[in-house]
């Protein structure tokens, strides 16, 4: 995977996962879908960061398998949200308050915004996309790779 930005480091609440990862660009994501909502207790956050992920301390690291292509990684020790990953590319996207420098990322685009509840919005102008949007880019980029 190219990248426009360096490797970065960043962790969990109590220390028990550390990774080093190189975001594909300052980007940051908010998906707004109800397994989202419910993993984080609000909106996730998220930079993607591709396949680049490696986990330098993984005591604590766990995944739960949240759906036929993807999971969400976490730590079994103090409860920290880390990361999606799609199972079958390994494609993997980092919270961003999980980063150790968040310095310099700009909020970009949200998803799932069909699914957004009405008690909350953001003021940032992003690009936006609903569910079945994001399910038919995802499917014509995997064709694309098969092709």
């Amino acid at each position: 995977m190219a990248s426009a930005t360096k490797p970065m480091t960043g962790g969990c609440l109590c220390g028990a996962v550390r990774f080093t990862a190189t975001p594909a660009a300052r980007h940051v994501d908010a998906c707004h879908c109800g397994m989202c909502r419910r993993w984080s207790a609000g909106p996730a956050m998220m930079v993607d960061c591709g396949d680049s992920v490696t986990f330098t301390e993984k005591t604590g690291l766990a995944f739960y398998r949240s759906s036929d292509w993807g999971e969400r990684g976490f730590c079994n020790r103090c409860g920290s949200s880390l990361c999606y990953r799609l199972v079958e590319q390994g494609h993997t996207f980092m919270s961003v308050e999980t980063f150790d420098d968040r310095e310099g990322f700009t909020f970009t685009m949200q998803i799932f915004t069909d699914e957004k509840p009405d008690y909350y919005a953001f003021a940032n102008k992003t690009k936006t996309m609903t569910g079945a949007e994001v399910f038919a880019a995802f499917a014509s980029d995997a064709n694309q790779a098969k092709g």
